[in-house]
């Protein structure tokens, strides 16, 4: 069941759902618009052949930090990039959270996520997103610029505390570069065959 604005409101005043701060305005009818950080890492060249997801990749991207005196991060064509929400968004065990970009920005040919657009219950953090520029030619992205919007669904059986998420990203507060690599450590690899 997708929470309308009446529920998203009553389910804060119950800290069931966190968004901090909640800008004037930003409640929309069943969702809640959320705006861009100013932490941005993007792949930087080096001598890397390839990407692989058996190791860390951290040394492969550099950290963008937009300021007040330049207030915008610039996305050029075809460019990747992970950035991050100014918000922090939580839900309880009883919640889950959705990500979308908003149309107007879609429309400038910029998508906010690849693939991740879960908020798993019982996480609270600064979202990562996953930027891309579909255009011929450089967007700019303005600090707290509104780029994304949250839907909230009610779980039919709350979850307990041990079955709540456990994955790589929680707690974040800026962008966080892939730990896919650590599906590669044991006990998480035995779907690895190398037969």
């Amino acid at each position: 069941m997708c929470l309308s604005k009446t529920d998203i409101k009553n389910a804060m005043t119950a800290e069931q759902i966190i968004i901090d701060p909640l800008f004037p305005d930003a409640l929309q009818p069943a969702s809640v618009d959320l705006h861009l950080g100013r932490k941005f890492l993007v792949f930087q060249q080096n001598n890397e052949p390839c990407v692989d997801p058996a190791k860390p990749i951290n040394d492969l991207m550099r950290e963008v930090v937009i300021s007040d005196d330049h207030p915008h991060f610039m996305l050029f064509p075809k460019q990747f990039a992970l950035g991050v929400m100014y918000e922090r968004t939580g839900v309880d065990l009883g919640h889950k959270g959705v990500l979308d970009g908003i149309s107007s920005l879609g429309r400038l040919g910029t998508g906010i996520h690849v693939t991740a657009s879960t908020l798993n219950p019982g996480n609270s953090l600064r979202m990562t997103l996953e930027l891309y520029n579909f255009l011929d030619r450089p967007v700019k992205l303005y600090h707290k610029m509104p780029v994304a919007q949250m839907s909230f669904f009610k779980l039919t059986t709350p979850l307990r505390e041990e079955d709540g998420y456990k994955g790589f990203y929680i707690d974040n507060d800026a962008p966080v570069a892939s730990e896919y690599h650590k599906n590669f450590l044991p006990p998480k690899n035995s779907w690895m065959k190398f037969e």
